[in-house]
C-alpha cells in the first residue's frame, strides 16, 4: 500500500521528469536546435555520418537521444504516479489527471517533432510542438505542486520549523544595531566617525543590495536590444541613471515605512527608523537622486525618462502605499517595479517598446513572488508584526509554499518563450536549465523541511537563478 512517506521519493521523481522536459523544451527553442534541425532532415535517425567536424548534426542526434531518455522517465513518471492514486487510501486526483496530460501529449509532443523534422524547422507544426512541450512541463509543475501539497494545511506539522542556531536576523538588510555603532549616539563619536557614520546611513537608504540585480535586468534588455552594436554612453548612461532611481525609490520606502519599520526586527535599525536621518533631509536626498536620475535617463531618450519616472512613483507610492499594506497580492503586483528596469534597457536602445522587451519584463514579473515568497516565509511573524497581510501571514505557509512552485514553473515558461523570440543559444540554455533545476530543487526541500533555513536556501537560489539567466543573455546576445 502506497503512503505518505513514500512521497519524498516520488516528488523526486517528479520534480527530475519536469526538468528533463524542461531541458528539451528550452533547447529545442533556441537558435542553435533549429540550425541543427536543417542538418538532420531525417526521422528517427538522421541521414549520413556523424563526424566531430560536423557539430549540428551532433547536437540533432544529441537533442533525439535525449527526447528517448525524458520520454522513457515521463512514461515511468505516469506509470508509477496512477498506480499510487489507484492503490492509496487516500488518492490524488488532480495529481493523476495532470500525469495522465502529460502522458497523452508526450507522444502528440514527438508526432509534431517528426513533422518539424521532416518539413523544417519553418514548418506549421514547430509552433505547435513548442507549446506541447511546455503543456508537458506544466502538467508535470502541476502534478509536483499537488502531489507535496500536505494532507491537512492546518496540522501542527505544518507549523514553522525553526532550526537550532538559525537566526532570521542573519539575513536582515544591513548591520543589526548590536553590531556596530548605536545610530542614535552618531553624535557623540568623534568627526571622522561621526561623517563615516552618516555617509553609510545615506548609502542604506538607496538600498544598495538591489542595485546589482535591477542593473544586471537592465543591461540584459540593453543586450537584447542592440546585441554587439551595443554602445559604452548607452550603457553608462541607462545604468547611472537606474542607480540614482533605485537609490531615490528606496530612499522614499525608507521614508514611508518608517514607523512599521520599527515594529520589526529585520528593520528596526534602518537610519530612519533610528532617527540617525531626519525625514526632512531623507526626503531632499530622494528628491534629488529622483531629479538627477531624470536628467541622466534624458540624455538617453525621454521615453526611457518616462519610464524611469514610473518606476520611481510605482515602487515609492503604489507598492509602498497602496499595495503591500493593503492586500495580499502586493507580491505579484509589485513585480512590475522589478521588471521595469527590463523595458528601461530595451528602449534607452530602440526608442518605442518590444515584443522581446515585454517578454523579459514578464520573466522578472513571474519571477519575483517565486523570489520573494521565500522571504517572507522566513519573516512570516516579523511582517505580521508590522502589519503586512504577506502571503504567508494571510493564507498560510502551505498555499505559499504551493504558489513558489507555481511561479517558479511560470517563471520557466517565461524563459523559454524569450529564447524563442531571439537568437538566444546554448549559454542561455545552459544557464536557465541547470540555474532553473537547483531553484526546483531549493523549493522541493522547502516543502519537506519546513524551516528557515530551508527557505532562506530557495531565497538565494532564486538570486542565483535570475543572475545566472541575465548574465546569460548578455553574452548571448553580445556574441550574436
Amino acid at each position: 500500500m502506497f503512503d505518505r512517506t513514500e512521497a519524498p521519493d516520488f516528488s523526486t521523481l517528479l520534480a527530475a521528469t519536469a526538468m528533463g522536459v524542461y531541458l528539451l523544451v528550452v533547447v529545442g527553442a533556441t537558435a542553435t536546435i533549429a540550425d541543427a534541425a536543417q542538418a538532420c532532415s531525417g526521422w528517427p535517425v538522421c541521414e549520413g555520418p556523424v563526424t566531430l567536424s560536423n557539430t549540428a548534426l551532433l547536437v540533432a542526434w544529441g537533442h533525439r537521444l535525449t527526447a528517448v531518455l525524458v520520454g522513457a522517465l515521463v512514461l515511468v513518471t505516469g506509470v508509477v504516479g496512477l498506480l499510487r492514486h489507484v492503490r492509496s487510501e487516500r488518492p490524488r486526483s488532480r495529481v493523476a489527471a495532470a500525469l495522465g496530460v502529460a502522458l497523452v501529449l508526450f507522444p502528440v509532443q514527438v508526432a509534431l517533432g517528426a513533422a518539424v523534422s521532416l518539413d523544417g524547422p519553418a514548418a506549421p507544426f514547430a509552433d505547435a510542438h513548442l507549446v506541447a512541450g511546455m503543456a508537458i512541463f506544466t502538467s508535470l509543475v502541476l502534478a509536483l505542486a499537488w502531489e507535496l501539497e500536505p494532507a491537512d494545511p492546518d496540522a501542527p506539522a505544518d507549523g514553522w520549523a525553526v532550526e537550532p542556531g538559525v537566526d532570521a536576523d542573519d539575513a536582515a538588510e544591513g548591520p543589526t544595531a548590536e553590531s556596530g555603532d548605536d545610530p542614535v549616539a552618531v553624535a557623540d563619536l568623534p568627526l571622522r566617525r561621526r561623517l563615516t557614520a552618516t555617509a553609510f546611513a545615506y548609502f542604506r537608504l538607496t538600498k544598495p543590495r538591489l542595485m546589482w540585480l535591477l542593473c544586471l535586468v537592465a543591461a540584459a534588455g540593453m543586450a537584447l536590444a542592440a546585441g554587439p552594436a551595443l554602445t559604452v554612453r548607452t550603457v553608462v548612461l541607462t545604468l547611472s541613471g537606474g542607480v540614482l532611481a533605485i537609490g531615490a525609490s528606496g530612499t522614499f520606502n525608507h521614508v514611508l515605512e518608517r514607523e512599521k519599520d520599527k515594529k520589526m526586527d529585520r528593520t528596526s535599525d534602518r537610519p530612519i527608523a533610528t532617527h540617525q536621518i531626519p525625514v526632512r533631509r531623507a526626503l531632499a536626498f530622494g528628491v534629488s537622486l529622483a531629479a538627477a536620475s531624470l536628467v541622466v535617463f534624458a540624455q538617453v531618450n525621454l521615453l526611457a525618462a518616462a519610464l524611469g519616472l514610473a518606476a520611481i512613483l510605482f515602487y515609492s507610492v503604489v507598492y509602498t502605499l497602496v499595495l503591500k499594506p493593503n492586500t495580499v497580492q502586493n507580491t505579484v503586483l509589485g513585480g512590475f517595479a522589478g521588471s521595469l528596469p527590463a523595458l528601461i534597457g530595451w528602449v534607452a536602445v530602440t526608442g518605442r517598446f518590444g515584443l522581446t522587451g515585454l517578454t523579459l519584463a514578464g520573466v522578472i514579473f513571474l519571477w519575483t513572488p517565486a523570489h520573494f515568497y521565500n522571504l517572507a516565509l522566513a519573516y512570516k511573524d516579523d511582517y505580521a508584526r508590522g502589519g503586512f497581510p504577506m502571503m504567508p501571514v494571510v493564507r498560510g505557509e502551505a498555499a505559499t509554499r504551493k504558489h513558489i512552485l507555481y511561479y517558479l514553473g511560470a517563471t520557466l515558461l517565461s524563459a523559454v518563450g524569450l529564447a524563442a523570440l531571439t537568437d538566444l543559444g546554448w549559454v542561455f540554455a545552459a544557464a536557465t536549465s541547470v540555474f532553473g533545476g537547483v531553484f526546483l530543487w531549493a523549493v522541493v526541500r522547502l516543502h519537506r523541511e519546513r524551516t528557515e533555513s530551508a527557505a532562506f536556501r530557495a531565497f538565494h537560489a532564486s538570486n542565483a537563478y535570475l543572475g545566472a539567466l541575465l548574465v546569460a543573455i548578455v553574452v548571448d546576445a553580445l556574441a550574436v
